[in-house]
């Protein structure tokens, strides 16, 4: 859902900086090559931009980047049009008030009447695109929907048969006063099994529909979805519409109020994926001499494999292999149960600082960081961030309290905040702290501010 709605706004944002430009070339190099631009020192570029924003603004006010799911494009229509009247109430008033009082007349016509047209073809193209990508499995986001009765039953209905928002039902959970009917192998316990089913399966979001007389168990699943940063979507006309603080929105016919636990900027998250793929490429292009080589040596002095892939655990309990060069024994995994117990880490995490099953090859890899580097490859698959919480494997996560999970809430990262901050740290919860100030506090610009701060700490060998 977050993925239609970054497309849906990046596509607006374009669409309507290209055709301000191409109706300027338009109107003054086609129609009537002779005139001038009206506006002086202010660039043409420079108006496009101001205008992609208003664009934006416009559709935004007017619903069109909510979910909606009972979509026609009637409405998108009526909508798109609403919009444009806003967007040249706000054009003109801005006008007026910079005292811009020479911009060509015929250029604002022909601007206005071809951008809702231009917008809802690029919108209706973008649906179907996206539409085909889902329906092939990708870019999917899993749901659980608590109650199991008809109105539960019609909500997962509607989000499966809308395959644009790319969500997937996972199964029900039933209430205390849901009559199961018709939801066989979908059901997956009740709703007093909602940690174990969150813990055991891959949930993205959880979805709310309970019967009004259960209205009371909204807020104890909505606190335990906002403990492990679960997004959550309550049906409202089950619950006569009471509550609010959250964003209102529809699936089908059905009104639903959406609250956000987990990170969910739609474009500054856009940002961060283009920002993890630019770094990523240009850094195995930039470290390809010293990625070869450590290969190359790791191989001379251990003998193969050179990467080892580890299973961890991602967003939202989706599991990967990690990859890193080989700097242990082979086999060494299979010892952590037995080594337990020499763990230097408190917690759930285990780490041995001076751990005996280092090969002659890994301490020196593992004293720069070295080791690392394959992890590049995770960040270009989307599986790993460059800056998030570190990955986990499945033995730790299993051992997490409640308000560990929530860090399983953004992508894992190659570096994060207590890499810099406390990096020889042995105690997990003050790591886990660490994770979860970094998932509030999330930017762009502190996501650059600890990629800057990693590089001094790993110029400086770790001597654990």
């Amino acid at each position: 859902m977050t993925a239609l709605k970054a497309a849906l706004m990046l596509s607006d944002a374009v669409t309507a900086v290209v055709l301000f430009v191409a109706v300027v070339a338009l109107r003054f190099s086609v129609l009537e090559p002779s005139a001038t631009w009206d506006l002086g020192t202010i660039a043409p570029l420079e108006l496009a931009l101001a205008y992609g924003l208003v664009w934006v603004a416009s559709l935004w006010f007017m619903g069109l980047y909510r979910l909606r799911t009972h979509w026609t494009l009637r409405g998108e229509l009526v909508d798109v049009l609403r919009a444009t009247a806003l967007a040249v109430v706000v054009s003109l008033s801005a006008l007026y008030a910079l005292k811009l009082n020479d911009v060509s007349r015929l250029f604002l016509a022909i601007l206005w009447l071809a951008q809702p047209v231009v917008t809802l073809t690029a919108r209706v193209a973008l649906r179907a695109a996206l539409r085909r990508v889902r329906s092939g499995g990708r870019m999917r986001r899993f749901m659980l929907v608590v109650g199991s009765g008809e109105e539960a039953q019609k909500f997962a209905a509607e989000v499966e048969r809308h395959r644009e928002l790319g969500l997937h039902v996972i199964g029900h959970l039933s209430g205390p006063r849901d009559s199961v009917r018709v939801i066989d192998s979908r059901l997956l316990g009740t709703i007093d099994d909602i940690e174990r089913v969150l813990h055991d399966n891959i949930v993205d979001e959880v979805a709310v529909c309970l019967s009004p007389q259960d209205w009371s168990l909204v807020e104890p699943v909505t606190r335990i979805c906002e403990e492990e940063g679960k997004i959550v979507r309550v049906s409202l006309p089950a619950l006569g519409g009471i509550l609010t603080g959250g964003t209102y929105e529809e699936v089908g016919r059905m009104s639903v109020m959406t609250f956000l636990y987990g990170p969910d900027r739609i474009v500054g998250m856009a940002l961060k994926r283009m920002f993890d793929i630019g770094v990523s490429l240009a850094a195995l292009v930039v470290l390809s001499p010293l990625i070869v080589s450590s290969g190359l040596y790791i191989r001379a002095l251990d003998g193969p494999p050179v990467i080892f892939r580890h299973r961890r655990v991602g967003l939202h309990g989706r599991p990967f292999d990690c990859l890193k060069f080989r700097t242990m024994a082979l086999g060494a995994e299979e010892q952590d149960d037995e080594l337990d117990h020499l763990s230097d880490i408190s917690g759930p995490a285990f780490k041995i600082w001076d751990d005996p099953r280092v090969t002659r090859s890994g301490r020196g890899l593992r004293r720069w960081s070295i080791d690392e580097l394959p992890q590049l490859i995770n960040v270009l698959r989307g599986e790993m961030s460059i800056v998030g919480p570190r990955p986990a494997p499945a033995r730790e996560v299993a051992g997490y309290s409640i308000w560990h999970r929530r860090r399983l809430s953004m992508k894992p990262g190659i570096t994060g905040l207590w890499q810099v901050v406390a990096r020889h740290d042995d105690s997990f919860d003050r790591r886990a702290d660490l994770d979860l100030a970094y998932i509030d506090r999330w930017s762009m610009w502190l996501d650059i501010k600890i990629m800057l701060r990693t590089i001094p700490v790993v110029m400086t060998p770790s001597r654990r």
